[in-house]
């Protein structure tokens, strides 16, 4: 569902945050050390291979000098790249574990200095993080997955100025995962669509909230938002068993599919949807209803 008050509603952060401890995401992208120096680059290189629009669409560089805050910023993969590029980051989990190994990333790198940690609820951001203007809001895959997202949206209303820029990636309704995953486990039933999105959307099954969002409904979600741009990207085209011993192998469809081919397909059918956002001009105080907290 598209909606707050749609099947996960009931769901709480609680039930959230203890997913995400278990395991937080791509943990298991390396086998070295956990928490080395060569860890930390295995968990990068592995990111960027299998998601390699991430840093075309996140712009590091673009941000040297600038003020960013990161909501959802997991293990740090994409935190430590923004203060590499120069940016003063903010970043926020809701997982202790993650934010954990994040922290522990930039000290590996030498870039505490460029960095200051909040964990938080980001649908009640404005209570443990300072409400100050960011130059960027940014937020990859981690908005589809907190019980009331258009809670989160108001909150990251409260810090963005007239020049500000909101990225954020969410995840496809109309995309090649959702086909795969209804004939996969579904047996085409498209009635438990939420659910078994929600199961199957990572790497560890049962994340207990999991929102899809068409390109029109996403423009909903974002009230008080222009929409700037708007791209499908990423489908995941390997064979999980063998991605699993750290192999990629792709499944034989894939194979057989000329690279240009698939890169059509994935601005169609990607499982990745990417925007870009700004506060309308003339933006006024939007309610934000039916969050049941």
């Amino acid at each position: 569902m598209e909606s707050a008050l749609g099947p996960f509603a009931g769901k709480s952060i609680d039930e959230v945050r203890s997913y995400w401890n278990a395991r937080p995401c791509n943990i298991r992208h390396s086998q070295k050390p956990l928490g080395s120096r060569e860890y930390f680059d295995e968990v990068e290189a592995r990111k960027y291979f299998v998601e390699p629009h991430i840093p075309d669409f996140a712009e590091f560089a673009r941000w040297q000098g600038k003020r960013v805050l990161e909501i959802g910023c997991g293990l740090g993969t994409d935190t430590v790249n923004f203060a590499r590029a120069g940016a003063l980051v903010t970043a926020v989990d809701l997982s202790d574990e993650s934010l954990a190994m994040a922290r522990k990333r930039v000290e590996v790198f030498g870039l505490a200095d460029w960095v200051r940690f909040h964990q938080a609820n980001a649908e009640r951001l404005s209570e443990t993080v300072p409400v100050e203007t960011y130059d960027l809001v940014y937020s990859f895959g981690v908005i589809h997955h907190t019980p009331y997202p258009e809670a989160v949206i108001a909150e990251i209303r409260k810090y963005m100025g007239p020049e500000s820029v909101f990225k954020m990636m969410v995840y496809n309704r109309r995309s090649w995962k959702v086909l795969w995953i209804l004939a996969s486990y579904g047996r085409f039933a498209f009635w438990r669509l939420d659910e078994l999105i929600a199961r199957c959307s990572e790497a560890q099954t049962g994340c207990p909230v999991t929102y899809s969002y068409t390109r029109q409904s996403v423009k909903g979600l974002l009230a008080g938002m222009d929409v700037t741009r708007t791209r499908a990207e990423h489908i995941f085209p390997y064979s999980i068993p063998e991605y699993k011993r750290h192999e990629y192998k792709k499944v034989w469809y894939f194979r057989w599919l000329p690279d240009k081919a698939f890169h059509w397909l994935e601005r169609r059918l990607g499982w990745h949807l990417c925007l870009d956002a700004r506060l309308r001009r003339d933006d006024t105080p939007v309610e934000v209803a039916g969050h049941g907290r």
